[in-house]
């Protein structure tokens, strides 16, 4: 390759001991250029303009002449050795790569493990290049954080980990065809071991198959005293959901080439849950806690809870400003939406008189587990039998209604009594900030019992108990 590289030595540049330094010139075009100081310098009189050598007929008090002159032939070997690599590697500044690394005393092999380094840092930090999935993730979850509320982050955590623990269970379950010699050697730099770590081109119906299995019968419950293993259908769901927004989301920023995601199908079933009727809100809000003083906070804000029909993250997050002429206006951290919401006498007592308009800080986990020993010290305690599927198995839990109350059971509740009191569907709707009749209705729990007095209660009031004797006398 014919690279615009030669040896120079400036004449006119003579320096006090009457020597010039001789260097190597490169051009990149007519405007660009570099001179590489080669570390030789000799008088000028024996510098060979035409030929580009220094003369044999140099005295030796200024060194070797056919010395300095192979020394000379191996620097510009190195400086087209490095404007080679600069070109094939498409760097951007060849005269500053050349400058950096002609300058320093390292060969090609090691200037392009060094490269490939740069590169490994540079990708690692560019959405664009690096290509591991968990980076991927943590990337989308940064892009998410002003956007979604604390409790959506921790659903996109979720699914990672989901994906992290079945990556770890599959490498787990290979390793135990073979012994600690062979483990130790070269099992786990081998192809297929490799192909166990999940990367995008991992999401196909064989993955999805497999991960599903995985969490209905595998997946063991972090932070649990006892090992319990398995997730419920909604849960598997809720991490198939997650995985498929975040695949779509890195796909239409061009990421990663197109994923066909068609059979990842979102497991969902109905949910068993309960909600308290008010005489059993009422019997909360007013037990007696003289004994359990510190679960006084905990009780007000569930009342609160079921009073406004919010989330947890956002009933526990009230402010003063969001409490004005009796309503509460507040932006629901998980819709990004606006509610607006009537008080009723208890809960504006609470909220400016108990809480003194400032709701002390109270960690979702702390309050789910309180409110449960609320519920005992209510008194409610009827036997409540529900079941929900693992896998093909239908599992059958019974447990005293106090046990199966959440936070989630407040705004179950409000929506459920505000159905049962005949407040209009879309009313209801504009409060709990359900965007569709599906999703609101999965909130409405009422037993066939309620819901029979629910339709009693409505023919009496259109008259209609006595159909047909009505329709004779119309009839006459």
């Amino acid at each position: 390759m014919l690279l615009p590289i030669k040896p120079v030595c400036k004449t006119n540049k003579v320096r006090k001991d009457g020597t010039s330094i001789v260097s190597i010139q490169y051009c990149l075009d007519s405007e660009k250029r570099t001179l590489l100081n080669t570390g030789i310098a000799i008088p000028p009189k024996f510098w060979h303009k035409k030929r580009l050598f220094i003369s044999d007929e140099m005295p030796t008090s200024f060194g070797d002449a056919n010395q300095l002159n192979e020394k000379l032939k191996y620097l510009i070997r190195r400086a087209e050795d490095i404007v080679s690599l600069a070109v094939r590697k498409k760097i951007e500044d060849p005269i500053l790569f050349l400058n950096n690394f002609f300058a320093q005393d390292i060969d090609i092999p090691r200037i392009e493990t060094k490269l490939r380094e740069e590169e490994q840092k540079t990708s690692l930090a560019n959405p664009r290049l690096n290509l591991n999935v968990n980076f991927q993730i943590d990337d989308y979850i940064k892009s998410k954080s002003q956007k979604v509320s604390p409790g959506m982050l921790g659903i996109y955590r979720n699914m990672k980990d989901h994906l992290q623990a079945f990556e770890e269970h599959r490498k787990k379950e290979y390793l135990k065809g073979f012994n600690e010699f062979q483990k130790k050697q070269d099992v786990r730099e081998s192809e297929e071991y490799q192909k166990l770590t999940i990367t995008f081109e991992s999401f196909d119906l064989d993955f999805y198959e497999s991960f599903i299995d995985y969490l209905s019968y595998n997946h063991i419950h972090r932070r649990r005293k006892d090992v319990i293993y398995g997730l419920k259908v909604n849960t598997i769901g809720k991490t198939i959901k997650q995985l498929r927004i975040f695949l779509r989301n890195r796909m239409r920023k061009k990421i990663i080439p197109p994923i066909d995601l068609e059979d990842f199908k979102i497991t969902e079933e109905e949910v068993d849950a309960i909600y308290l009727p008010w005489h059993e809100i009422n019997k909360i809000y007013r037990v007696n806690l003289s004994r359990f003083p510190h679960l006084i906070d905990y009780r007000n804000l569930f009342v609160l809870g079921c009073l406004t029909g919010l989330r947890f993250s956002d009933f526990s997050t009230l402010q003063p400003n969001d409490v004005r002429n009796g309503m509460i206006h507040k932006k629901q951290g998980k819709s990004d939406g606006w509610v607006v919401i009537p008080l009723r006498k208890e809960a504006l007592d609470l909220f400016k008189n108990e809480f003194r308009n400032q709701i002390p800080i109270l960690t979702s986990t702390e309050f789910n587990r309180h409110i449960k020993t609320l519920g005992k010290l209510a008194g409610i305690s009827e036997l409540i039998k529900f079941s929900y599927k693992k896998g093909n198995k239908d599992i059958i839990e019974i447990k005293p209604k106090h046990d199966w109350i959440t936070s989630h059971t407040c705004r179950r509740s409000f929506c459920t009594n505000e159905f049962l009191a005949g407040t209009p569907v879309e009313l209801i709707m504009k409060i709990s900030g359900h965007k569709s009749l599906k999703d609101f209705y999965k909130y409405i729990r009422i037993t066939p019992e309620e819901a029979g007095q629910k339709i009693k209660e409505l023919w009496q009031q259109r008259g209609e108990m006595e159909m047909f004797g009505r329709l004779k006398k119309k009839a006459s």
